[in-house]
């Protein structure tokens, strides 16, 4: 069984930075792809970045230019390097790692609160 354990989440005022890790417990490149989802209060969970096997990335429109996906083989993380963060941003933050329909693998998501 795959396992994902997130971090890095937290309180940070708008404006700042934060960086969030994903820790696989398997080789990320054997997954088609690594995600970052999340979920606001009321809302769908929805795609925020993606990494493909090969490399193609994937933004949100509303992210685009602000955070960036990154991902380490030799240590089995994913990254999300999130800066210039709004309110909006607030939402809980799960990392995926995806190999086909029947097998994509959750995280248990990490808190990230845009606030001054």
């Amino acid at each position: 069984q795959v396992q994902l354990v997130e971090s890095g989440g937290g309180l940070v005022q708008p404006g700042g930075s934060l960086r969030l890790s994903c820790a696989a417990s398997q080789n990320i490149f054997s997954f088609n792809a690594v995600g970052w989802y999340r979920q606001a209060p009321g809302k769908e969970r929805e795609l925020v970045a993606q990494i493909t096997s090969g490399s193609s990335t994937t933004y949100a429109d509303s992210v685009k230019g602000r955070f960036t996906i990154s991902r380490d083989g030799a240590k089995n993380m994913a990254y999300l390097q999130m800066n210039s963060l709004k309110p909006e941003d607030t939402a809980v933050y799960y990392c995926n790692l995806f190999l086909d329909s029947w097998r994509s693998y959750w995280g248990q998501g990490t808190q990230v609160t845009v606030s001054s």
